[in-house]
């Protein structure tokens, strides 16, 4: 069974960083979908929205909203994902999420961690 752990949210100020993990276990962070690790966050009274993957060979997409700030990398050793977030916005306030797709439908995870909230204050 896959499980995923995200840490490392908290309260910052506008213009900070901070740095996401997402702990892997019952898996490795790859699969048959490409990919397959992604960040995903939802705000309050929003729908939840996609931020960004990782492929294998740990090619990026990533969302316009946070394109050249935002940064996803994986450490195969540890089985970890991350976010690194720059130049962090109050629009950036949410509970961010990791997850994985296991098998297609690939655009659809089916695997997802519990969040880790982020709070950016102007």
């Amino acid at each position: 069974q896959v499980q995923l752990v995200e840490s490392g949210g908290g309260s910052v100020q506008a213009g900070e960083s901070l740095r996401l993990s997402c702990a892997a276990s019952g898996s490795t962070l790859y699969s048959t979908c490409p990919y397959a690790m992604k960040w995903y966050r939802q705000a309050p009274g929003k729908q939840r929205e996609w931020v960004s993957s990782i492929d294998k060979a740990g090619y990026a997409l990533y969302a316009d909203s946070v394109r050249g700030r935002f940064t996803i990398s994986q450490e195969n050793a540890k089985n970890t994902l991350y976010l690194e977030m720059n130049r962090l916005k109050p629009e950036d306030t949410a509970m961010y999420y990791c997850a994985k797709a296991s098998s297609p439908p690939c655009a659809t995870p089916g695997y997802w961690g519990q969040g880790t909230q982020v709070t950016v204050s102007s």
